[in-house]
């Protein structure tokens, strides 16, 4: 069976620190797939802040997710306290794809637990439609 396979920037230039909540376990005690997503949500909100952009600014237009791929590597657990690192990459005319590694600390090694792509589009919310990649996202991504 074929398995989702990202080829990752060499560099990240974000990174954020993001505790393992209780919520975010499964039956199986660890961190779900779904709370990957999540983190990644978080992470990726985290990084736009740090460049002053937004997902969704006051004129209604902003980003929406294309697409998403992840590789799941390792388990996480509550207590741990994941290091998310972001890159943007592979822009086009309305869009580009932001990549994340995700690892944990733990005993003094670093597990990869996942590694993940988000496609992202430049959308109008008000006039529900793609739109093309402003001067601030440019710059964001050159």
């Amino acid at each position: 069976m074929a398995r989702v396979k990202l080829e990752l920037p060499a560099q990240f230039n974000f990174s954020t620190s993001i505790p393992i909540r209780i919520q975010d376990l499964n039956y199986g005690k660890h961190v779900g797939n779904d709370a990957i997503l999540s983190i990644m949500h978080e992470a990726r909100i985290q990084y736009l802040q740090a460049r002053d952009l937004k997902e969704l600014d006051e004129a209604g237009t902003g980003l929406i997710m294309a697409d998403v791929a992840i590789a799941y590597k390792g388990e996480s657990f509550h207590g741990d306290v994941l290091e998310v690192e972001v890159a943007a990459a592979e822009h086009s005319a309305t869009g580009f794809d932001l990549y994340y590694r995700i690892t944990a600390l733990r005993k003094d090694a670093r597990i990869l637990i996942a590694e993940g792509k988000t496609g992202m589009v430049c959308f109008d919310y008000t006039q529900r439609k793609v739109t093309r990649l402003s001067a601030a996202w440019k710059e964001l991504l050159n």
